[in-house]
């Protein structure tokens, strides 16, 4: 699923710093622990945004939301 223009519009809202922060805190089921998520969308969500790709050791599917303020 491509990203939307709206949650792009959301996310550049966020300091730099921020969203590097938010990258690199995804949690990962089958390395059951945090990682970086990598090869991600953005798209709009009813609580705000979601993250979805790949995790950066594994390969395996996370997600990431970012909730509204």
């Amino acid at each position: 699923m491509p990203s939307d223009i709206e949650a792009l519009r959301e996310w550049n809202k966020i300091e730099k710093y921020n969203q590097q922060l938010l990258l690199n805190n995804v949690f990962c089921a089958h390395c059951v622990g945090s990682t970086t998520i990598i090869d991600y969308d953005i798209c709009s969500d009813k609580y705000g945004i979601v993250l979805r790709g790949k995790c950066n050791k594994c390969g395996g599917s996370v997600a990431r939301v970012i909730e509204n303020c």
